[in-house]
């Protein structure tokens, strides 16, 4: 039996398979590190089950990441436990009410879960688009309010600042092996089951494509180049050149924040607070040594900027690159699309005996809403500075005389 540390630590090395076989896009090595952090979480929680006793104490099941369940949730999870332990294997729950599609109030959950836990999807427009298929988008920010008559260029000016994002481009699908012990347990436990496999799964597809996805049935990464002259090739945006720092002062914040003031519609916007994405070993062996003073008492202080700056550490981040931007510069919307969200079984892949796994799919979209946001750095020479501060001289008081 895994200590709740070790069974921590097992998942944190399953996520990061789940990253590297999402960089990879191997979708058979997607799918199986899937399947293995669900089997871990599903673990985890039949073993935490089995030391918790009966109570309805809210504050004790919302420390366990167990919620109180709505009526509809409670008849939704119900069902589909009944339907999942049938002897014959049901491909889709058409059967039930819902279809099998998992009530919008879990999937809110799992978005605020997402949020809570993940800065960079908290940093950016993360948006629940729900059954949605198309979302209007402002690409170029506030547009100026005009004095005169409303005259052709206006309109074409205005109608140029929004765009319809279809919503059901990119798909994205998360396995879970669902083991007759897990079932036992009930609607509550099922349902945490289900929304910690989601909401650590898809935020670990979409930080991976929110970083650098090609644009090929996947979002436009914060990397590419997404500008009026940007050329694909066979549907995949292209990587910016990376631009080389070699360190973090003053003169390197203000050229590269330059660029990010200036704004998509030909004009310049205010930029009072940036983003600067790296990944963890980059951050520890690089960023955190550029920005650790020592003060005078011998202590030391981290995350010294010349500018307003929210260090996000992403493991989607390749080494010795780095990304500064605009946060709310970049959409991402994800819901059921107009037929996602369905749980349903899955016999594609075969990883673990006598399991079912069943998978859901979510669909969406995302991309930079336009190409100054944010920058592409090359940190692979940033080089640490020693920065101390000293007192010189020393004030003798009257009380001291």
């Amino acid at each position: 039996m895994l200590s709740k540390d070790t069974a921590q630590v097992k998942k944190a090395e399953l996520l990061t398979s789940l990253t590297s076989a999402l960089k990879e896009g191997d979708e058979e090595k997607m799918a199986k590190a899937f399947a293995d952090y669900a089997d871990a979480v599903q673990k985890s929680i039949i073993q935490e089950a089995a030391y918790t006793t009966d109570t309805t104490d809210k504050a004790v099941l919302a420390s366990r990441g167990l919620r109180q369940l709505t009526t509809k949730e409670t008849k939704f999870y119900e069902n589909l436990i009944k339907s999942m332990k049938a002897a014959a294997v049901q491909k889709d729950f058409t059967g039930l009410d819902s279809d099998g599609v998992l009530p919008e109030t879990v999937i809110e959950s799992v978005f605020d879960d997402i949020r809570q836990n993940h800065p960079l999807l908290s940093a950016i427009q993360f948006v629940n688009t729900s059954a949605a298929v198309k979302f209007v988008v402002n690409k170029q920010g506030p547009q100026s309010a005009v004095w005169g008559a409303l005259n052709s260029e206006i309109t074409k000016e205005l109608s140029g600042a929004v765009a319809i994002k279809d919503m059901t481009l990119c798909k994205l699908t998360a396995w879970m092996p669902l083991s007759l012990d897990m079932l036992d347990l009930g609607p509550v436990w099922v349902d945490r089951y289900v929304r910690e496999v989601l909401s650590e799964s898809v935020a670990a597809g979409l930080e991976s494509a929110i970083v650098d996805g090609d644009g090929n049935n996947k979002p436009i990464g914060m990397t590419r180049d997404v500008s009026s002259r940007a050329v694909t090739r066979g549907g995949e945006y292209q990587q910016k050149s990376a631009t080389a720092i070699t360190d973090l002062s003053p003169t390197t914040f203000g050229t590269i924040t330059a660029k990010m003031a200036a704004a998509p519609n030909g004009g310049t916007r205010v930029v009072d607070h940036v983003i600067l994405l790296v990944n963890p070993v980059d951050y520890l062996q690089k960023v955190m040594p550029c920005t650790t003073v020592q003060a005078a008492d011998g202590t030391y202080r981290t995350g010294i900027f010349p500018f307003p700056t929210t260090v996000i550490q992403s493991a989607a981040v390749p080494s010795n690159k780095a990304i500064m931007g605009l946060g709310n510069r970049y959409f991402m919307g994800l819901g059921v699309g107009g037929s996602g969200g369905k749980i349903e079984y899955s016999d594609e892949f075969k990883f673990l005996e006598d399991i079912r796994t069943y998978k859901i799919k979510l669909y969406g979209n995302g991309e930079p809403l336009d190409n100054t946001a944010f920058q592409y750095l090359d940190i692979s020479k940033l080089e640490p500075v020693n920065l101390k501060v000293e007192v010189k001289g020393t004030v003798t008081t009257k009380a001291e005389a």
